[in-house]
């Protein structure tokens, strides 16, 4: 085993590293190859296209009715009408007919008088080309249509043919060959669900990898996964070279592990000339050279390739075909709360983004480079720079969009507690309203009431118990959003309790057992409804945090605490009753609660926000929802409460 670490000696900043790339393969174009013109779509034309023929290459009619020359009809009027005689000096044409010779006008068969089939009789003159396409008027013969770099799209396609070019030469798609590596890889068609075991992974990267190449206008192939071991990935690597691909992009291996064999791979058969970025995700990418081909090392985890990709191998990919580089849409988004972010490398933030009172709120997604899922249901960007620390509330930043700002403006923004049947909403809505989006980020109830009173969502998820009276978030309606009006809508009873392993090996029974220090929790975010539901159990009963193995331990979701409990990382956790049946856990009741919707009464009549209520009180969303286990629909869609302010 190779037990040498690749350090990173020289991080690059993006700026850096793509000059580097564009300096040494600026001229790495591909061949030229000849297409007939219909199988040309998106291609870049190598060589000038010219017109061969005019278009119309003759004088066409325009408009129905009968050609003549102009010079018949002066002096026509209503008083002293004119007759022509078809076949004579008049004759009978369509649109797109080739004008008979001699004629230079076209009247409009509305405009015509019909007295019989000898004799028409006008009222009013016409003057020579009316109604006429005269040769050229489109195209002239030896005109240049487009000049070499020109990017053929559909309407391009049309005047091609109409200047009568027929076969047109343009820059050849890049070929990139896609190596996978790892040892814990696994194919999707080669294995089976069954057959997974702790460790393996499926490989998805070349799949994500091989649909990038092609929006870059780019083929490829996959090569065979490989696993770690250096002097078959080199042969691999040394073959492909040799074989006309126009780039190589490895896959795992380009980080500083003992097993990462990018580097040497690179370096041992040609040169390497970045390896590490000052960008977070992808900072451990690397390229270089082979036989005059760029590899480049791409980083395993999901988030990381992609970023890689898009910000190296794809603009290089284009440079190849003389495409332009992509711009993307922006607009300016504030963010829900303050952004922190490390000094020295810029991030890719991924967000979600909604439209509230006019302004974008971005909601970031979670940061980690292995959760494909955050670009998924990413709305944008935001690109954080290497010499910021962060983004504060207030401020206005430019967020790269991934949706048309038209699905952003129809999207409702839902701040606050996790449920299993926000995903159920989002559903529903789309089978009826397909231009309405969910867009839902889990900050926990009071997080919501406090989005709310911030002017972030359009509404929030909450179960938040009042200890006093036993009811659910009016009282916190009225301390925090007392100065505007709201309505509380119900949503869902639902069963609170303990998620355990299958069969409950630890024979749990109760929030009590939980004071036995052997057995390890995992906790709900403060301000979570579920997190002041426990704080609540654990005082009426006399029990400390600090008896709670595992208090200070948290996740966002029921469906995280769920796979923590699956995972064996903890004994138990305190969740919704449809979490445990998703993962087949068992669950220990512990009381059913109250999960509504706080929606400002400014954003309640909207019809958005209508077609939600609409769908949450109809009988298939119920029934969905009673099929997840553990809730009750009796009260789904009522008004609980609506504050006077």
């Amino acid at each position: 085993m190779n037990s040498k670490r690749n350090v990173y000696l020289d991080l690059k900043s993006i700026k850096e590293a793509k000059k580097i790339l564009f300096d040494q393969f600026e001229n790495h174009v591909t061949k030229i190859e000849t297409l007939d013109v219909v199988n040309a779509k998106e291609r870049v034309l190598a060589k000038p296209a010219i017109a061969a023929i005019s278009s119309p290459n003759f004088h066409a009619a325009a408009m129905d009715g009968i050609a003549v020359n102009a010079s018949f009809t002066f002096g026509a009027c209503e008083d002293a009408p004119i007759t022509l005689i078809p076949d004579d000096n008049a004759f009978w044409v369509n649109t797109g007919h080739a004008m008979p010779e001699g004629t230079n006008a076209v009247i409009m068969i509305e405009h015509l008088n019909i007295i019989d089939k000898k004799n028409v009789e006008i009222e009013a003159p016409v003057f020579p080309w009316q109604h006429v396409r005269k040769m050229g008027e489109d195209i002239v013969a030896t005109q240049l249509l487009f000049p070499r770099g020109h990017k053929i799209n559909t309407y391009s396609l049309g005047a091609l043919l109409a200047g009568g070019i027929f076969k047109v030469d343009v820059y050849k798609r890049p070929k990139v060959l896609i190596v996978p590596t790892g040892s814990e890889l696994k194919q999707w068609h080669e294995i089976s669900i069954e057959q997974l075991k702790p460790g393996d992974v499926v490989e998805s990267n070349s799949t994500v990898l091989g649909g990038l190449c092609e929006d870059h206008g780019a083929q490829f192939d996959c090569h065979p996964m490989l696993k770690d071991n250096l002097e078959k990935i080199k042969s691999a690597i040394k073959t492909a070279a040799n074989q006309q691909y126009d780039m190589i992009c490895i896959i795992g291996g380009s980080s500083a592990g003992s097993e990462d064999f990018a580097k040497p791979v690179i370096s041992s058969l040609g040169e390497l000339y970045v390896h590490g970025v000052t960008m977070m995700p992808g900072k451990p990418m690397m390229f270089g050279r082979v036989s005059d081909t760029p590899v480049f090392g791409i980083p395993g985890y999901p988030v990381s390739a992609i970023v890689a990709f898009e910000q190296f191998a794809g603009p290089l990919l284009l440079n190849m075909q003389r495409l332009p580089a992509k711009q993307p849409t922006e607009a300016l988004v504030s963010p829900a709360r303050k952004i922190a972010s490390k000094l020295g490398q810029e991030e890719f933030l991924r967000v979600k983004i909604g439209s509230v009172d006019g302004k974008l709120i971005s909601s970031q997604l979670p940061r980690g480079s292995g959760n494909i899922t955050t670009l998924t249901e990413a709305d944008g960007i935001i690109r954080i720079p290497a010499n910021s620390e962060g983004i504060s509330q207030k401020e206005q930043v430019p967020a790269q969009l991934l949706r048309p700002l038209s699905s952003i403006e129809n999207t409702i923004v839902i701040t606050g507690s996790h449920d299993n049947t926000l995903d159920l909403i989002a559903d529903q809505i789309k089978a009826v309203r397909g231009d309405i989006n969910i867009s839902s980020s889990h900050v926990g109830s009071m997080g919501g009431i406090m989005a709310i009173k911030k002017g972030a969502c359009h509404m929030a998820g909450a179960h938040l118990l009042d200890p006093e009276d036993g009811t659910y978030n009016i009282s916190y309606i009225k301390k925090y959003l007392a100065d505007q009006k709201v309505w509380l809508i119900n949503l869902v009873m639902r069963d609170q309790g303990l998620i355990v392993p299958k069969g409950n090996p630890k024979q749990i029974q109760s929030i009590e057992d939980l004071k036995d220090k052997s057995l390890r929790f995992i906790n709900r975010q403060p301000g979570s409804g579920t997190r002041i539901l426990l704080d609540y159990k654990l005082k009426t009963l006399g029990i400390s945090p600090d008896d709670i193995l595992g208090y200070e331990n948290d996740e966002y979701t029921h469906m995280s605490v769920a796979v923590s409990v699956l995972s064996g990382r903890v004994d138990a956790g305190l969740g919704i009753h449809a979490a445990a049946r998703a993962l087949d856990l068992d669950f220990v009741p512990i009381v059913t609660e109250e999960y509504d919707l706080v929606i400002p009464d400014r954003f309640y009549h909207t019809r958005k926000v209508q077609v939600l209520l609409e769908s949450i009180q109809t009988k298939e969303f119920q029934d969905r929802v009673i099929s997840l286990g553990g809730y009750d629909t009796q009260k789904t869609g009522k008004v609980i409460y609506q504050s006077d302010s």
